[in-house]
């Protein structure tokens, strides 16, 4: 398995010839997308990657070209009930099957439950780690406990002085009464 320290552009079907099998250790802060996720500072934060390309025969006897990629990350971001920074562990695993065009993915996407993606010689897998971290974190960042007691309701100290308003439809009130 070879080592990278950053993922690297591949030609996908000359991967999938030669096996190739890859990992890496990246800086957290070499990934622009989620740099913005991620709450306070990313200078030691690492992403955990590792990916194999293969051939594989499917039912039919075609053979097509596969990806199976592992990511591990940890990022701060802020919890949603008590506003103090969570570290949210992202652990991602898919399997890839490439296709030859969009087209042939858009008719084939239904059908299978594999994801699809397009053959390319200049596959970014930098993006695809990113993509898949970005789809893994929660929508709702939140401590299982939060670690200072969650304020739940709202006290308006104003809220009593509005009773002494007058109401402005009592002269309604007043005039239906007639």
């Amino acid at each position: 398995m070879l080592q990278h320290s950053h993922p690297p552009i591949l030609d996908v079907a000359h991967a999938a010839l030669a096996g190739t099998a890859l990992k890496g250790v990246d800086k957290l802060s070499s990934f622009e997308r989620l740099k913005v996720e991620s709450q306070g500072d990313t200078a030691g934060k690492t992403v955990y990657w590792s990916a194999s390309f293969a051939l594989r025969v499917d039912q039919a006897g075609r053979q097509s070209v596969w990806l199976d990629l592992a990511v591990d990350v940890s990022l701060e971001q802020i919890c949603q009930r008590c506003l103090q920074p969570v570290t949210v562990a992202v652990h991602a695993e898919s399997a890839f099957r490439f296709v030859a065009s969009e087209a042939v993915a858009e008719q084939e996407d239904d059908d299978c439950e594999e994801d699809l993606l397009v053959t390319s010689r200049t596959f970014d897998l930098a993006a695809l780690i990113e993509d898949e971290v970005l789809l893994e974190l929660p929508l709702v960042p939140r401590h299982e406990v939060c670690p200072v007691p969650v304020k739940t309701t709202i006290a308006d100290p104003e809220f009593d002085q509005a009773d002494g308003k007058p109401n402005p439809f009592a002269a309604l009130a007043a005039l239906k009464g007639r």
